[in-house]
């Protein structure tokens, strides 16, 4: 029982951190547009609101980025920005009612025909998920954002950043071609760890102050910079392992080729 207060207690600290997102950002203000004097493009967005499963998986298709949010709702807002090309506006507006979205059971993706040469299509998705939930993100050609959800979370992204902003539970993913930003809350990492990499992009990690955690990220190509005094032996080079303040889970945010600038919140 003392346990189970315990991890409560947690639960509840790292949710007071988060916030309640409720502002749907994503839209299409570009409108209709020529691209190369040759291909017109169309975007709509849809949305669909489906019972939450507890767990999220978004295929993000060749290409799209995907942001998730968490909410203090108990259902799953899925909004799709669907953007297409063709030789003309009346085709690539056409082009959108034969490209599916599916939400069924937290499986969110999006299905279409090859339309040929000269023609194209992309998903990019905002969804709004219950702050306690297991999510599972993979793009392609596109950045993933996650924020303010508490659960295991992974994702795996090969062109394309990285946002991770006031999470917690088990954190796991990688990109390839783009950046690293991590924002921490509170005092501590609440859950088992987080574990992120980039292979070819800088990493940037905003932590409050006192933070407590074992601390570890490294760069093959690039500097690692601290913002505020911390205790090593000798300089800080290319690789930093240490224990902030009481110590703590992993926090673990790693690059090949990029620096690391790891900072205080003002």
């Amino acid at each position: 029982m003392r346990l189970t207060i315990i991890a409560l207690a947690a639960c509840l600290s790292a949710q007071a951190q988060m916030q309640n997102n409720q502002d749907r950002q994503m839209n299409c203000d570009h409108g209709n547009r020529s691209r190369d004097g040759k291909m017109v493009s169309h975007c709509e967005i849809k949305e669909q609101t489906i019972p939450a499963a507890g767990r999220v998986n978004v295929d993000g298709g060749r290409n799209g980025g995907v942001s998730v949010k968490g909410w203090l709702r108990n259902d799953v807002l899925v909004r799709a920005r669907i953007e297409t090309g063709a030789p003309s506006e009346g085709e690539a507006r056409a082009m959108v009612s034969q490209i599916n979205v599916s939400g069924a059971g937290g499986q969110i993706r999006a299905d279409g025909p090859e339309f040929g040469n000269d023609r194209s299509w992309a998903v990019s998705y905002e969804i709004f998920v219950p702050q306690n939930s297991d999510v599972s993100v993979k793009v392609h050609n596109g950045g993933v954002a996650i924020a303010d959800v508490r659960g295991t979370i992974e994702f795996d992204a090969l062109n394309g950043g990285a946002s991770l902003k006031r999470l917690a539970g088990a954190v796991r993913g990688k990109t390839v071609n783009g950046g690293l930003s991590v924002e921490l809350m509170g005092d501590r990492w609440e859950g088992a760890e987080f574990n992120a990499s980039t292979t070819n992009g800088g990493v940037s990690m905003l932590m409050p102050a006192n933070y407590s955690a074992r601390l570890e990220t490294s760069t093959v190509n690039g500097n690692i910079s601290v913002d505020f005094p911390v205790s090593v032996q000798g300089k800080i080079g290319r690789e930093l392992a240490m224990s902030l303040g009481s110590g703590g889970p992993l926090v673990r945010a790693v690059t090949t080729n990029g620096g690391v600038h790891i900072k205080r919140k003002s």
